[in-house]
C-alpha cells in the first residue's frame, strides 16, 4: 500500500515516513501543497496523511479540491488544533480521519491501515494458495501450517501476488504498490526480493517467473 505524507516539520516528517515504511507501507513525502499536487498528479496512492498547517496554505484546501474532482482517496489530517470546530471543519472539507498532535505512532499506523482497508473491495480475512495461507488481520503467513517470518516488504509483495493469484503481476506494478517514488523502475529490487521470498516460502516453488512479463503466484498442483 502506498501513502503520501504531506508534512513540513523537519523533526516529525522523517519519523512518520520511517515508521510507516517499517510498517510495510511505500511512502512518498511532500513538504508543501505545491509538491503534493505534483505527486498526486503522477502517482496513485492508497491514503494521504497531511499536516493541516503547511508553508503554502491549509491542507483543507487540497482535500476540498480532491473531493470536488471526485477523488475518494482516504485522507488523515494531522494537526495541533484540537477544538471541536477544527475537527468538524476537517470532516466538512472531506477528510476521513483526524489525529491531534502529539500522537503515538502506533495509533497513526492503525488509522492509516484502517483507511487503506476501507477504500478497498471487501476481501476475505485470509487468503490461501495451495498450502500457503496469508492472514490479513494478524499479518501472518503460514506454509503447510508452519508460521513463516517475513519482513514488512516481503509481506507487502506477497499480499499483492496472492490477491492476484494465477495472474501475471509486472515488476512495474509491484514497484508502484510496494516501493516509493525513489525506486528506479529498471533496478533489480523486485528480483532480489522475489528471490528472498522464494527462499522464505521454501519448496515446492509457488512464484513463477514469466519471462519478459513479471511474476505469477500459483499452486503447483494447478500447473499443466
Amino acid at each position: 500500500m502506498r501513502v503520501l505524507v504531506i508534512e513540513d516539520d523537519a523533526g516529525l516528517a522523517p519519523v512518520v515516513v520511517r515508521g510507516l515504511r517499517e510498517a510495510g507501507f511505500a511512502v512518498d513525502l511532500a513538504g508543501d501543497l505545491a509538491e503534493a499536487d505534483l505527486k498526486l498528479a503522477v502517482n496513485a496512492y492508497d491514503c494521504m496523511v497531511a499536516d493541516r498547517s503547511l508553508p503554502d496554505g491549509d491542507a483543507l484546501t487540497l482535500v476540498a479540491a480532491l473531493r470536488r474532482a471526485g477523488s475518494r482517496l482516504p485522507v488523515l489530517l494531522l494537526t495541533a488544533l484540537d477544538a471541536v470546530a477544527d475537527r468538524v471543519a476537517g470532516f466538512e472539507h472531506g477528510a476521513d480521519d483526524y489525529l491531534v498532535k502529539p500522537f503515538a505512532f502506533a495509533e497513526l499506523n492503525a488509522r492509516v491501515r484502517a483507511l487503506c482497508r476501507r477504500d478497498q473491495p471487501a476481501r476475505l480475512p485470509e487468503l490461501r494458495v495451495g498450502d500457503l495461507e496469508l492472514d490479513f488481520p494478524r499479518r501472518r503467513v503460514r506454509r503447510a501450517g508452519v508460521l513463516l517470518t517475513l519482513t514488512a516488504k516481503e509481506f507487502a509483495v506477497l499480499e499483492v501476488l496472492m490477491l492476484r493469484a494465477g495472474e501475471v503481476v509486472t515488476r512495474s506494478e509491484l514497484i508502484e504498490r510496494c516501493w516509493d517514488e525513489h525506486t528506479e523502475p529498471l533496478s533489480n529490487v523486485v528480483d532480489v526480493l522475489i528471490g528472498q521470498l522464494r527462499r522464505r516460502l521454501g519448496p515446492p516453488e509457488l512464484i513463477e517467473t514469466v519471462r519478459g512479463a513479471g511474476y505469477r503466484l500459483a499452486d503447483p498442483a494447478d500447473r499443466p
